[in-house]
């Protein structure tokens, strides 16, 4: 009976993560569209004008989707192994992806002492899993393998896929505030409301609107991103406990992980939601925990043990 219960909680768990991320995304959603909006009836901006950016916009969104796998893995300065280099490591993973049902991911050795690890790719079949060389060092082999069951439950819940379109949205929604704030400056919305003769008063206003969203959009925008970051932890977390059926074990892991002095060089703010603790060791703080790419490690590792 009890077994029955920890499973029913694991899945609620489950479910909550999925419900509350694509309630964000729906939220990122009426961001970028009341942005467009703002923008267009506060300039006036004409029909064709709209379709050229809207074009260059979507080409951006689609080389930054599809390059930035390549450009994360360039900047970890990891290094792609086989059962020949790591073979503990690569079993493992091969091992849980059977369990799993996933198709195989590339594996990935980053020459680091500090214990951490991410996955990264667009989809299962182009996935990457890196685990820095503190990790394979300094862990018990199951509590490896709690940590390589969440990274291996990011790629199979699709949080990488989800992580990499927010992360573009947030690219747009800045490229679409600079060029607005650029715009003003230029002089192109004080030329527009001048002609408007009739209806000054409300093109000044609209003006007035779409300025104040281009100002604070890029700030929700990051909000949104982390809020979405954090919740898809959560996910991984009881994924993984379900994947290696042993939440104790990933529980260990984060303490060591998160305990562990050793700062990670290849991290930057640009990688650190990645990983699967926050590798920037921070102050806390209520900006910092607003900001914060992942979840506080106390808590989650007491809803491990909850499990």
């Amino acid at each position: 009976m009890a077994g029955r219960t920890s499973s029913i909680v694991v899945y609620d768990r489950i479910a909550a993560n999925k419900r509350e991320t694509w309630v964000l995304l729906a939220a990122f959603v009426l961001l970028l569209s009341g942005l467009v909006t703002a923008v267009v009836l506060g300039f006036g901006l004409p029909v064709g004008a709209i379709g050229i950016a809207g074009i260059a916009i979507i080409f951006y969104a689609l080389f930054s989707y599809f390059a930035s796998t390549a450009v994360v893995l360039s900047i970890s300065g990891a290094h792609e192994v086989g059962k020949e280099e790591e073979w503990e490591f690569v079993r493992r993973v091969e091992n849980l992806c059977i369990g799993a049902g996933l198709p195989m991911p590339k594996t990935w050795v980053l020459e680091d002492s500090a214990p951490n690890a991410f996955a990264t790719g667009r989809d299962p079949q182009h996935s990457h899993v890196v685990v820095t060389r503190g990790l394979l060092d300094k862990l018990e082999p199951i509590e490896l393998e709690g940590v390589l069951a969440h990274e291996l439950s990011h790629i199979g819940n699709y949080d990488i896929r989800v992580m990499t379109i927010i992360t573009v949205l947030v690219g747009v929604v800045v490229l679409i505030s600079d060029l607005t704030l650029r715009f003003t400056m230029m002089g192109a919305g004080g030329r527009r409301s001048n002609r408007d003769k009739g209806g000054g008063g409300v093109q000044l206003a609209l003006l007035a609107i779409a300025l104040l969203g281009a100002l604070l959009a890029p700030i929700i925008a990051q909000v949104i991103r982390f809020a979405v970051s954090r919740r898809r932890e959560y996910l991984a977390d009881a994924s993984g406990a379900l994947l290696c059926r042993n939440p104790d074990a990933l529980a260990r892991a984060l303490e060591k992980i998160s305990a562990d002095p050793e700062p990670l060089e290849a991290a930057n703010k640009a990688t650190a939601h990645l990983y699967i603790s926050n590798p920037l060791k921070e102050h806390s703080s209520f900006l910092n925990n607003l900001f914060s790419t992942h979840p506080d490690i106390d808590d989650r590792i007491r809803v491990l043990r909850a499990m």
